[in-house]
C-alpha cells in the first residue's frame, strides 16, 4: 500500500529546510535575499506549499496498477506543468521552483511505483528507478534543433553542450550519490544542527556542479570561480569551523554582488534531503 501524501510530505519538507538553511551563498536564505530582487523567504514557503498536492500526484502516478516506468514520464510530465502553473500563481509568477518540481516529480513517480511494490524506499533503489524514467531523456529533449533557447537548461546546451538537471535525472542524479548524499550521512550522524549539515551539502554541490543557473546569467569562467571558492571553503571545514563560517558569510556577500544564484545546486541540496528522510520511511 503506497501512502503518497506521506512521501510527498518528505519532498515538501525538503523543499522547506532547504529554503531555510543560512548562509546560502547567492540563494534566498534566512538572512537575505541573494542575488535576487523578485523572491523572498517567504516566497519560497508560499511556493512549497502550493506545490503539495501536486508532490502527492506524482506519487500517485509511480504507483498506478501496472504502471511502467519505462513509459511513466509521460505520466508524469503532465503534473509537473500542472504543479508549474500552480507555483506561478502563488508566486506571482516568480520561478521559485522549476527546477526542483521537474527533480521531485521523477524522484517521487519512482518513490511511488517502489512503495507500491511493498519495496523499501533505499536512496539507491529510488535513484535506479529514476534512471529507467528518465532514460533517453536528454536524446529526446536536446535531440532535436532549436534556434532560440527557451530555457536556461537549453541555453546551456546550445552553449557548452551541459544537459543540466536532464541530464543529471538521467544519470541518476550522481552528484547527490557520489558527493552530497555521502557527506548529509556524515554530518547526520555527528548530530551536526540540520541547518549546518544542508549548508556543508550546498558547498559540496557547488564546488563540482555544473551548475545552469549560474551559468544562465554568467559564463563559464565565472563557474568556475564558484566551484573553486566552494571547494576551498569546504576545505576550511565549512559550517564545522570558525574559519569556514567566516568564509562562507564573505562568498555569500562577494556571490550577492556578482549577481550569481547557484539555483541548482540548491534543488540537489533538497533532493539530497529528501533521499535521507525518505530511507527512515516504512513501507
Amino acid at each position: 500500500m503506497c501512502n503518497a501524501d506521506r512521501i510527498a510530505s518528505y519532498a515538501v519538507e525538503a523543499l522547506l529546510v532547504e529554503a531555510a538553511a543560512t548562509p546560502k551563498p547567492g540563494l534566498v536564505d534566512r538572512a537575505n535575499n541573494g542575488a535576487h530582487e523578485d523572491m523572498d523567504f517567504f516566497t519560497f514557503q508560499k511556493s512549497a506549499a502550493a506545490l503539495a498536492p501536486y508532490f502527492t500526484e506524482f506519487v500517485r502516478a509511480g504507483a498506478g496498477e501496472g504502471r511502467s516506468l519505462y513509459t511513466l514520464l509521460s505520466e508524469l510530465r503532465p503534473i509537473g506543468r500542472a504543479a508549474e502553473s500552480a507555483m506561478y500563481a502563488r508566486t506571482g509568477g516568480v520561478n521559485t521552483h522549476k527546477g526542483a518540481i521537474f527533480s521531485f516529480g521523477v524522484l517521487l513517480g519512482a518513490a511511488g511505483w517502489i512503495s507500491a511494490h511493498g519495496k523499501p524506499l533505499m536512496a539507491d533503489a529510488v535513484l535506479n528507478a529514476v534512471r529507467i524514467i528518465c532514460a533517453g531523456l536528454c536524446h529526446t529533449d536536446y535531440g532535436g534543433q532549436f534556434d532560440t533557447p527557451q530555457t536556461k537548461g537549453q541555453a546551456a546546451y546550445l552553449t557548452y553542450g551541459l544537459t543540466g538537471v536532464r541530464g543529471e535525472a538521467e544519470a541518476g542524479f550522481p552528484l547527490v550519490w557520489d558527493y552530497a548524499l555521502p557527506l548529509y550521512r556524515v554530518r547526520r550522524a555527528e548530530h551536526a544542527p540540520l541547518n549546518d549539515a544542508l549548508v556543508d551539502v550546498l558547498l559540496v554541490l557547488m564546488a563540482h556542479n555544473m551548475d545552469t543557473n549560474v551559468l544562465g546569467r554568467h559564463d563559464l569562467a565565472m563557474l568556475q570561480r564558484v566551484q573553486e571558492e566552494a571547494d576551498q571553503i569546504a576545505k576550511l571545514g565549512g559550517m564545522r569551523t570558525e574559519r569556514g563560517r567566516a568564509a562562507l558569510q564573505a562568498f555569500d556577500a562577494q556571490l550577492i554582488d556578482a549577481w550569481v544564484s547557484p539555483g541548482g545546486s540548491a534543488d540537489l541540496a533538497a533532493v539530497t534531503h529528501f533521499l535521507y528522510e525518505i530511507e527512515s520511511m516504512e513501507v
